[in-house]
């Protein structure tokens, strides 16, 4: 008795072995999941629990009570069944989020909190602070600030200059007028 011959796919060759390498990448991909996508899942779960809640809202603004009214005990059975169903739903929304929030947390757990007033530009008369910000920076960028500090002074300067001799015409101009007022 002879056993049969196995018919191999792949044109007779045995399949390749499966590489562990690409399955690992794969499944560290799908539990890596980028921050600002569990962020855009969290809006979106959001987003689910406040329409759940809204239809809440809606079955019991619609929902009889028992209070002696006459109702129909099959349409009262079946809106209470539709709000535990979304109350079960709602349930599971939150602990969906909560696994999102938690996951976010973790993502940046690493990194630097930054104070939000340093990420908010604003000008400085005081060339001291600038350049204290700056002192972490490489040095040509220190030189490129330093020279910028300086136009600035002169520019200043020139503005202050410019200003002087504008007071001075304007004085000159009335001290022309009150002449010309002073003689017709």
């Amino acid at each position: 008795m002879t056993t049969p011959s196995l018919v191999l796919p792949f044109g007779g060759q045995p399949p390749p072995p499966p590489q562990p390498q690409v399955q690992l990448q794969q499944a560290q991909a799908a539990r890596d999941v980028n921050t600002a996508s569990l962020c855009r899942i969290g809006q979106e779960t959001v987003q689910d629990i406040v329409l759940r809640t809204m239809e809440i809202f809606q079955l019991l603004r619609n929902m009889q009570l028992p209070n002696g009214v006459t109702y129909n005990p099959n349409t009262h059975g079946d809106r209470l069944g539709k709000l535990q169903e979304h109350l079960r739903t709602l349930s599971v929304l939150f602990r969906k989020l909560r696994l999102v929030y938690d996951k976010c947390n973790e993502n940046c757990s690493g990194m630097d909190q930054i104070p939000p007033e340093e990420l908010i530009p604003f000008m400085e008369d005081d060339s001291s602070k600038l350049e204290e910000r700056s002192a972490g920076q490489s040095r040509p960028a220190t030189e490129e600030r330093r020279e910028i500090l300086e136009v600035n002074k002169k520019l200043k300067q020139k503005n202050q200059q410019l200003k002087q001799i504008m007071d001075q015409l304007r004085k000159l101009i009335w001290e022309i007028n009150a002449m010309l007022a002073v003689r017709s």
